[in-house]
C-alpha cells in the first residue's frame, strides 16, 4: 500500500490528502531521469578528469610519458660522459697541439657559443617536460658546434704538420760545403775590411774558403730561381727558393751543376767551388734571406756540426778580418 501525502490547507486549517495524476507521476519520473542522467554526466566528467580513473589509452600514455623521461635521463648522463671526452680533447687541442705548432689557442666563447637572435626551441614550449626537452636540445646543440670547431680545428693542425714537416725540410740548415773540403770559414756575417778598398763594409754572408772545383751543397729543399752570372758582384751564382720566405744564394761558383726552375734537395751537389765576379781567391760567399732580409747564416747550422765545431765557426765568424769579396 502506498503511502498517502497530505499538504496543509490554510483556508480549513486542516490537513488534506494529495491526490497524485498519472500526469503528476510521468512529470516526475521524467525528472527524476533526467536529472540523474545530468548527475551521473556530471560525475563521469569529474571522474575523467581526476587521477582517480584512467582509461586504457591513458595509462599507454603514462607508461610511454615515463619511458621518455628515462631515455631522456640516460641520454642526459651520456651527453655528461661526451663533454668530458671532448673537454680533454679541447684542452690537448689548445695546450698541446696548437701549442707544438705555434697556432693560437681557440678561445673557450667560440667553442661554447650558444645560437642567439631567433628562439630555436619555441616550439618544445607549453609541455609538461618542456624544461628538460629544451635543456638536452640545448647540450646537443652545443655539443655539435664543439664538435664542428673541433673537427675544423684538427684539420687546420693537419695542415700545420704538414707545412712543419715541409718547413724543416726547406730551411737552410746545413753546411754548404764539407767539413772535410773546407780550408777555413774565412770571413763571417757583419762588419769586414774589404779586399778591393780595404774600407769596412757590411758584409751581409759567410765565406768558406776551399779549393777551386770543391762541391757545393743545397743546404735545404727547395727550387732553383737563378743560375746565372747577371748580378753584379756574385760572378756565377745560384740562388734557390726555399719556401715560407726563405732564400739561399751561393756565389763566386767556377761551375753549375743545377738549372732554373730545378726541384732539388738538401744535400744535393748544385755547383762548385770558383773565383768569378767580385772576389780575390777562390771561395764560397753564402747568404741566406728570410722575406727578402740579409740575415746571418750562422744561425741555421743544425744538422752537420758538433758543438765543439760550432763554438769554432762562431769564434772564427766574430772576427774583424778581411772578406774574400
Amino acid at each position: 500500500m502506498s503511502k498517502v501525502k497530505y499538504y496543509y490547507d490554510p483556508e480549513t486549517l486542516s490537513y488534506r490528502p494529495i491526490h497524485a495524476t498519472n500526469t503528476n507521476r510521468i512529470s516526475n519520473f521524467v525528472l527524476f531521469i533526467l536529472s540523474s542522467f545530468l548527475f551521473g554526466l556530471f560525475s563521469l566528467l569529474i571522474l575523467l578528469n581526476s587521477d582517480w580513473i584512467n582509461t586504457p589509452s591513458e595509462v599507454a600514455q603514462k607508461r610511454l610519458i615515463q619511458n621518455y623521461e628515462l631515455q631522456f635521463d640516460i641520454l642526459n648522463k651520456k651527453l655528461t660522459q661526451i663533454e668530458t671526452v671532448v673537454d680533454n680533447i679541447e684542452e690537448r687541442d689548445n695546450n698541446l697541439y696548437r701549442d707544438y705548432f705555434e697556432a693560437s689557442p681557440i678561445p673557450e666563447a667560440r667553442r661554447r657559443a650558444g645560437f642567439g637572435g631567433v628562439n630555436r626551441y619555441k616550439d618544445l614550449e607549453g609541455y609538461d617536460n618542456s624544461e628538460l626537452i629544451i635543456s638536452t636540445a640545448k647540450r646537443l646543440d652545443i655539443l655539435s658546434k664543439q664538435t664542428v670547431v673541433q673537427s675544423r680545428s684538427l684539420d687546420e693542425i693537419e695542415s700545420l704538420a704538414s707545412n712543419k714537416a715541409a718547413l724543416l725540410k726547406a730551411i737552410p740548415s746545413i753546411q754548404p760545403i764539407k767539413k772535410e773540403d773546407l780550408k777555413r770559414m774565412a770571413s763571417g756575417y757583419g762588419w769586414r775590411i774589404d779586399p778591393f778598398t780595404k774600407k769596412r763594409r757590411r758584409h751581409k754572408g759567410m765565406d768558406f774558403s776551399a779549393n777551386r772545383g770543391t762541391p757545393i751543397y743545397a743546404t735545404g729543399d727547395g727550387i732553383v730561381k737563378r743560375a746565372d752570372n747577371r748580378s753584379t758582384g756574385y760572378g756565377n751564382h745560384i740562388r734557390i727558393d726555399h719556401g715560407f720566405g726563405y732564400l739561399s744564394l751561393y756565389a763566386h761558383l767556377s761551375k753549375y751543376n743545377v738549372k732554373r726552375g730545378q726541384k732539388i734537395e738538401r744535400g744535393d751537389i748544385i755547383g762548385f767551388v770558383g773565383n768569378t765576379g767580385r772576389s780575390v781567391a777562390p771561395h764560397l760567399h753564402y747568404e741566406i734571406l728570410k722575406d727578402g732580409v740579409k740575415i746571418n747564416p750562422l744561425n741555421f747550422y743544425l744538422d752537420d756540426l758538433s758543438p765543439a765545431e760550432f763554438d769554432a765557426i762562431v769564434n772564427q765568424a766574430s772576427q774583424e778580418n778581411q772578406s774574400l769579396d
